[in-house]
């Protein structure tokens, strides 16, 4: 049976520590589901914090880097895949994940968020600016929700793969 990958996305330099906070909780309730965390692999904001909270949960973290080597990768990251693709690694990050959480905004985010919508995977929306959810949702043709707990966002993530909407691997 193949893994499921849920997508933690989020700020990097410029994450708060209430992100990070949040992020590190995501982490640890997706390991807890026996779910695999795909993230952008650096040792820095929501991709960091997500990976330590999965790591330390027993959970299996897969980190899509940005260059051709692992400088800079979180240590929490247990499979690196480099892309030396830059940025353009955030089409990755979103369609090899079947749900992806989107917590805290930054301008990779937001790529992560415009992409997630095109290849129409599902979304959760968690420390969001409270007028991003109402435009995300008018550009949607898969699910949107807002999750205000990380307990609300794994709820979330179980219907979104329970109604068959995620992507089969």
């Amino acid at each position: 049976m193949a893994s499921i990958l849920i997508g933690v996305m989020g700020p990097g330099e410029t994450a708060t520590t209430a992100q990070q906070v949040t992020a590190r909780a995501l982490g640890t309730h997706i390991a807890q589901q026996d779910w695999v965390l795909l993230t952008g692999g650096r040792n820095v904001g929501v991709m960091a914090a997500a990976s330590e909270g999965a790591h330390n949960a027993g959970g299996l973290v897969v980190g899509i880097l940005p260059g051709a080597n692992t400088q800079g990768m979180s240590p929490f990251v247990d499979i690196p895949i480099l892309t030396d693709q830059g940025q353009g690694r955030n089409a990755i990050n979103v369609l090899s994940c079947q749900v992806v959480v989107a917590c805290g905004l930054g301008p990779g985010t937001l790529a992560e968020i415009g992409l997630a919508l095109k290849a129409q995977r599902p979304l959760v929306l968690m420390e969001m600016p409270p007028t991003l959810p109402p435009m995300v949702r008018g550009l949607a043709t898969s699910p949107v929700t807002v999750a205000a707990e990380v307990s609300q966002a794994i709820t979330q993530i179980h219907q979104h793969l329970l109604h068959g909407i995620s992507v089969s691997h």
